[in-house]
């Protein structure tokens, strides 16, 4: 299958996925959109939102949805590093036996990953970026395709132990969860309070997910639009402006073009342009910028301060 069919192909699968995932989440359509991306893009996706907003659920019905393996973390302050990669002991035959840990998944939820001191947060960074854990002086590759979906609870500050940038950096998105509309609300109750569970179909399995990423990889970008997104980027660096002290490095420039690519092969094109690059922006960049005093004292958001910055790159 060459690449135009494998991007034809896959905007008939996204439709699919959507329609299976709608069967457990209601409403969350943006949030979706964004998990799936990430998937797409081989990125790594940080949700935020309030309890209660399915975000554990949402993560597990993708892996089903994808034939991907799944595993959860629950982040607590007395979670050690190899809680999550794994460790050795000793068998019955009296010979050190390494046993894997929740890592080795093709999904893997780090459920309020900032619950847990930053010794262990690090133990993630290694099979985030190099897709390998090492142990013991020994070397392990995990699943691939593999992603992980962490989540964040952005009420309860006590007790917690804020990501450093290095590693936010390496979170492709930062989405943000609402609360459902009233109308959802609704039918998320009348859904969820019967003893009746929907069935879910795969619809894609790793090696079609790999396929398809290949696919997206060599889609080809016009040199405007990736110095369009270079230039918005770079506007996070201006030090003329007042409301950021440090801006997004060399990677948002990147993710920014992988997710425009993503963004439109479900939408059926077989070239970004800046409205993909838009699409994305957000995601790409909240979580990359860090606000001056005066914009926290002055109530400026950070999504207010991207909107801004895309507004201006346009000119």
């Amino acid at each position: 299958m060459n690449d135009k069919e494998q991007l034809d192909q896959l905007v008939e699968k996204y439709s699919l996925l959507k329609k299976e995932i709608g069967k457990v989440i209601v409403g969350q359509d943006e949030a979706v959109d964004s998990l799936l991306l990430s998937v797409l893009a081989e990125g790594h996706c940080l949700l935020l939102g309030v309890p209660g907003l399915a975000k554990t659920l949402m993560v597990s019905t993708l892996a089903r949805t994808l034939g991907l393996s799944f595993a959860r973390i629950q982040f607590t302050p007395d979670l050690m590093p190899s809680d999550i990669t794994g460790s050795e002991i000793l068998d019955s035959n009296r010979e050190f036996k390494f046993v894997r840990g929740p890592v080795f998944a093709g999904i893997v939820l780090a459920d309020e990953i900032n619950r847990t001191p930053p010794k262990t947060q690090a133990a993630l960074l290694e099979a985030m970026q190099e897709h390998r854990v090492t142990a013991h002086g020994t070397t392990y590759e995990l699943p691939n395709p593999f992603f992980v979906l962490a989540t964040q609870n952005p009420i309860e500050q006590e007790g917690t132990y804020p990501l450093p940038e290095a590693q936010l950096d390496r979170f492709m998105f930062n989405v943000r969860l609402d609360y459902p509309s009233f109308d959802e609300e609704v039918r998320i109750v009348k859904q969820t309070t019967i003893d009746q569970s929907a069935e879910l179909t795969q619809v894609l399995d790793a090696e079609q997910i790999l396929a398809t990423q290949k696919a997206i990889r060599r889609m080809p970008v016009a040199d405007n639009v990736v110095e369009y997104a270079v230039r918005l980027v770079t506007s996070t660096r201006n030090q003329e402006n007042k409301y950021i002290s440090w801006g997004a490095g060399p990677r948002a420039s990147q993710y920014l073009i992988i997710g425009a690519r993503c963004h439109a092969a479900i939408n059926g094109k077989y070239s970004p342009d800046g409205e993909d690059v838009d699409a994305v922006a957000l995601n790409v960049l909240r979580h990359r910028l860090v606000r001056t005093y005066l914009a926290e004292a002055e109530g400026i958001t950070t999504d207010a301060i991207v909107l801004d910055l895309i507004k201006q790159a346009k000119n």
